[in-house]
């Protein structure tokens, strides 16, 4: 069994728990930059030069096989790519999802297979019951959300060791077996952004184009920006509009449109929706696809808000009717449908009304 070892507590106490449980285990750390000095480091990173040795010291102590993968190319294509474009066609992507979807349980699980590994285990907090998605035990930490992408055919060969344990339990766990990790703090932020200026980032990769912030209730110009790219649905703070709302109230950004590179703002209620359309459906859940309205919750954002809803694919698409309205619903991020505390099913929100 392959054991992906982030370098951080979780994959850690995963990894050990597995062996422990008589498993032939290895443990892989992911090399996701050809040039790690570029991506964060220390408490804040993901995937660094520390990580790496922090996994392998964990290994040791394990006493596993350690080996270091290189999945720098596939992962700039995948996640860092995606991340930009995403954001350049005015929508709002989860790196962590897509990191996911498309290295950690696609490439690196087509390799292990490859390898004659049965299967990968994570330090997810999540649970697997019979080959199903469920929420974690520590609902602070739950990670179904990310996962909820996954098909069918790679959650069977999915491991979550961690599901019915939560973050303290984990953290006491390592102390007890000697890990050093057990009170490296979790990592925050998108991990190849090195200053956690992610408008920054897209402004090097994009340019920093004028356009105008427009008002949506009188069609007036109230402000500039130097690239639509740094906002997403949903946005407060940060809009730097020349004059305020005849109401006083605070506006919001309730669209995002690249082309003509417009940024439309108004507010709370604006932002209400009751009706979202999503692309690109998983179903990957003990119910078959709903083909007719389907009774079930949805959450729209990581350790976001969960709304009762009916959920229907037709067209090719999910189409959710929320039971009491939702604001900032932005293009470009998850709906993750659940019964209960079951994943049935995902899709990529593409509009909202």
């Amino acid at each position: 069994m392959l054991a992906a070892m982030s370098g951080g507590v979780d994959s850690a106490v995963a990894a050990a728990r597995i062996a422990e449980a008589g498993h032939d285990v290895t443990g892989v750390h992911l090399a996701l930059s050809a040039n790690p000095q570029s991506y964060r480091t220390g408490a804040r990173g993901c995937c660094t030069i520390e990580d790496s040795r922090d996994a392998r010291r964990a290994a040791d102590v394990i006493g596993i096989p350690f080996y270091i993968w290189d999945m720098a190319e596939r992962f700039h294509r995948d996640v860092v790519e995606d991340f930009v474009s995403e954001y350049a066609a005015g929508r709002t992507p989860n790196p962590c999802l897509r990191c996911n979807e498309k290295i950690k349980f696609e490439a690196v699980l087509d390799r292990a297979v490859a390898l004659g590994f049965d299967a990968v285990a994570t330090g997810h907090h999540a649970r697997l019951v019979d080959g199903v998605l469920s929420r974690s035990a520590d609902p602070d930490k739950d990670q179904s959300y990310v996962l909820g992408v996954l098909t069918r055919e790679q959650l069977a060969r999915a491991i979550f060791p961690l599901g019915d344990s939560t973050k303290a339990e984990v953290r006491r766990e390592a102390a007890e077996r000697g890990l050093t990790v057990a009170d490296k703090p979790d990592s925050h932020d998108v991990c190849f952004i090195a200053d956690g200026d992610t408008r920054g980032f897209l402004a090097d990769r994009l340019g920093s184009p004028e356009g105008p912030i427009v008002d949506a209730l009188t069609g007036a110009v109230v402000g500039t920006h130097r690239g639509a790219y740094g906002f997403t649905v949903g946005q407060r703070k940060g809009l730097h509009i020349d004059r305020p709302a005849e109401d006083g109230r605070p506006r919001y950004v309730l669209s995002v449109e690249p082309v003509s590179n417009t940024v439309t703002v108004g507010p709370r209620a604006a932002l209400e929706v009751t009706t979202i359309t999503a692309t690109r459906p998983v179903w990957n859940g003990p119910l078959p696809a709903p083909h007719e309205p389907l009774a079930c919750h949805v959450q729209l954002r990581a350790h976001g808000e969960v709304y009762g809803c009916h959920a229907e694919l037709s067209g090719g698409d999910l189409h959710i009717t929320l039971a009491t309205p939702a604001t900032g619903v932005a293009a470009g991020q998850a709906a993750v449908l659940y019964v209960g505390e079951t994943v049935i099913g995902s899709a990529t929100i593409s509009g909202a009304s």
